[in-house]
């Protein structure tokens, strides 16, 4: 039987100062509900996830402060850029992400937005905040990598 070559996914918009202020212990694959208009700026590259933030109550998870900008040639079709925005999940996903989000010092934060075979997908994930003595570990840890890379690209010159 012939396999079926696995589509990349296309990255839009990423989070890098999640993975910096947080430690993300679950991560789940959402959908998101959006108007036509908005498809097609997020296509154009046109979204943020920096403000981001997730909300879950009574079984439904909504992401707020999510900027996509308004599409150029939508005219009166164009939403809020900032509005509410519904996540599309399984409601056993959605109560498990709920559960954990009411123990003490964990949230949920968007990580990546990105469309996988034609549909917007968003990664979210369950973050518990690092103390400022664990961000300082992070960037020695990363200035470290740098340097060896350095030593090894001089070293291969």
């Amino acid at each position: 039987m012939p396999s079926k070559a696995k589509e990349p996914k296309k990255l839009i918009a990423n989070n890098k100062k999640a993975y910096f202020n947080y430690f993300i212990e679950d991560t789940l694959e959402v959908g998101i509900e959006l108007a036509g208009t908005e498809v097609k700026s997020i296509r154009a590259g046109k979204c943020s996830i920096k403000e981001a933030y997730v909300h879950a109550r009574n079984g439904q998870m909504t992401i707020n402060g999510m900027n996509i900008t308004p599409y150029e040639k939508g005219n009166i079709f164009n939403k809020d850029p900032l509005r509410e925005r519904r996540l599309l999940a399984h409601k056993k996903e959605i109560l498990k992400f709920q559960g954990r989000l009411n123990e003490q010092g964990y949230s949920i934060l968007p990580l990546e937005v990105y469309f996988v075979h034609g549909r917007v997908k968003l990664l979210i994930g369950l973050g518990r905040g690092k103390k400022q003595y664990d961000k300082r570990e992070s960037i020695a840890k990363k200035d470290a990598r740098r340097e060896a890379e350095k030593k090894f690209k001089v070293k291969n010159l």
